[in-house]
């Protein structure tokens, strides 16, 4: 039988690899369903502005 030792730093740095790769493959499917949301809204010629309330401006004046 063959035991393998792991040293701590070599886990630390497995651990921020799969973290890194999780949060770019989240990132990467963000930005893919956005532009897939957006251009599905384009075809269907859906505005996704339709249902929103717009703020005025404000505008400051020195008195």
């Amino acid at each position: 039988m063959m035991f393998a030792y792991i040293d701590p730093s070599v886990m630390s740095y497995t651990v921020q690899a799969i973290a890194g790769v999780a949060i770019a493959l989240g990132v990467v499917f963000g930005v893919v369903w956005r532009r897939i949301k957006k251009g599905t809204n384009k075809v269907l010629r859906r505005d996704e502005n339709a249902g929103k309330e717009v703020e005025e401006e404000i505008k400051m004046t020195n008195t």
